[in-house]
């Protein structure tokens, strides 16, 4: 006999439908399974017959083929033992297999018949509700997961036996409830970190809420202990919180890199933090199955690239394209994946290998040569895509020993929402926009005007500087968020004269 069984496969952060056929006939005891499996589906056959001995049921003693269709389509991952195991077990006439044409069956199962998580269901979810299916039946694990989706009923069960029971008795069976409020900005957890503890340092902390008013790129250079990481890991406190649509994608990229961990919705920005060891692969994504790397998992947040002068420079390289557009591409023989890698890149880095140039107080040790080989792991075109390049200095002995607090961070967030409000609303109509730093060349035409006095200041600048003119867009978006901050329609000469100071590295090199 032959049966038919829905699944899904992952392809990027979008899922394809998958049939998973069991034909059951004459011949001697076989199990073929054909359509493009991994090894994890080839092993499937005995986790299966096993899990299938130990619930109770037969495994049926004649020739089982498994067909994965499309056979072109490469599946992989254990989520198919599910559906494999409800095929035969509706091929060899076990169960009542009414329901398995609009319902869609996902997850791994245990030798004892119990039901694991698997990674990739949130998206999948989403794509069983296109198909037009009525139903999502996956283990109790994922169950949250897969509710964040509305209009499709969920079904969090827990073995095969639950499975089967639910194939023939539906009506005891009650899909699971989203704890997520629909339609609103996702409230994040408590912050642990505040910018009450940093001392001192004014002009960073004001960098600080300019990036996170407008999206901006930040560097900060200075000697090492003045404060630079302790300032970048302050970022997401001041972060407004993500908007629904937001926490559905970094859910969906999270869900397919299998880091969910039982969670419903992502409700915290990402903040990343990759060691400077990490590959290209690893910071982009990769694999014969592509998955996402770093900058996707830390799109809508930050990624943070500590001590960034000591990042391979073919490594960095790859942060150029994804920076200006906003996804990473990654193509394989047979496919092409992509992912969303909407972040923001703060990074921090000593002035020279010493970490000492232009210190008040300890003197550098490298020569120029020394100091120019430093910096040219960084190339220009990086460099351009940078808005805020901010010297730290070191403390002054005074703001070392003063137990006086700045001020905190939900202070500083109340102003940051406040400028995002401006831009939400200024985007409203445009698709694929949310802050200033996300704004192409049309949009500076139309909401960075420039009267006479500021395109002086912009042309001296591109004089003494020698800025290209990606540069002089990233000046003009980064006064676009001053004058937000300040709740001004106009760009003013001291928005603009502001923007132009944090061009430091353009200033040094």
């Amino acid at each position: 006999m032959l049966a038919r069984v829905w699944s899904a496969s992952i392809l990027g952060i979008e899922a394809v439908q998958v049939g998973v056929e069991v034909d059951v006939a004459g011949g001697l005891p076989t199990v073929v399974v054909v359509g493009l499996p991994d090894t994890a589906i080839q092993e499937s056959r005995e986790r299966v017959k096993a899990a299938l001995k130990n619930s109770g049921y037969a495994f049926p003693m004649r020739k089982v083929v498994i067909n994965l269709t499309p056979a072109d389509l490469r599946k992989e991952g254990p989520s198919f033992d599910l559906p494999i195991g409800i095929g035969i077990l509706a091929a060899s006439e076990q169960i009542d297999p009414q329901l398995l044409s609009d319902h869609l069956f996902l997850g791994e199962v245990s030798l004892d018949g119990n039901l694991r998580g698997v990674a990739g269901v949130l998206p999948i979810a989403a794509s069983a509700l296109k198909m037009g299916m009525k139903g999502l039946i996956v283990p109790l694990e994922n169950a949250q997961e897969a509710a964040v989706v509305q209009g499709l009923n969920v079904y969090g069960l827990s073995n095969l036996r639950e499975v089967a029971d639910f194939l023939s008795h539906p009506q005891n069976y009650a899909p699971v409830q989203s704890n997520i409020r629909f339609g609103e900005d996702v409230a994040p957890s408590e912050f642990q970190l505040d910018l009450k503890d940093v001392k001192g340092q004014q002009h960073a902390r004001r960098a600080l809420e300019i990036a996170a008013s407008g999206g901006h790129n930040l560097v900060f250079v200075g000697p090492p202990g003045s404060g630079k990481t302790l300032l970048a890991r302050r970022l997401p406190s001041i972060l407004p919180p993500m908007s629904f649509k937001e926490a559905l994608e970094t859910t969906q990229v999270y869900s397919v890199a299998g880091l969910l961990k039982g969670r419903g919705l992502v409700s915290d920005r990402p903040f990343r933090s990759p060691h400077h060891s990490a590959s290209g692969p690893a910071l982009v994504g990769g694999g014969s199955f592509p998955k996402p790397g770093e900058i996707s998992l830390a799109s809508n947040g930050i990624l943070f690239m500590d001590e960034l002068t000591e990042f391979k420079r073919d490594v960095l390289e790859f942060l150029r394209q994804p920076l200006e557009d906003g996804f990473v591409s990654i193509s394989r023989t047979r496919q092409s994946v992509t992912f969303p890698a909407r972040f923001t890149l703060i990074a921090s880095t000593n002035p020279c290998a010493c970490g000492y140039y232009g210190d008040s107080i300890q003197q550098c040790t490298c020569t120029s040569k020394q100091r120019e080989q430093y910096w040219a792991k960084l190339s220009g075109p990086l460099m351009d895509r940078i808005d805020l390049q901010v010297i730290v200095s070191r403390l002054k002995p005074e703001e070392i020993t003063s137990f006086s607090e700045g001020e905190n961070s939900a202070s500083v967030r109340s102003r940051v929402q406040k400028a995002r409000s401006i831009q939400q609303q200024r985007y409203k109509n445009e698709q694929n926009i949310n802050c200033n730093a996300q704004m192409q060349s049309r949009h500076i035409r139309t909401w960075c005007k420039l009267d006479t006095a500021c395109k002086n200041l912009i042309e001296a600048a591109i004089r003494k500087l020698g800025l290209s003119a990606r540069a002089s867009d990233r000046i003009l978006k980064v006064s676009r968020t001053i004058a937000d901050l300040e709740a001004s329609e106009l760009l003013t000469p001291a928005h603009v004269a502001e923007a132009i100071q944090y061009r430091t590295l353009d200033r040094l090199t």
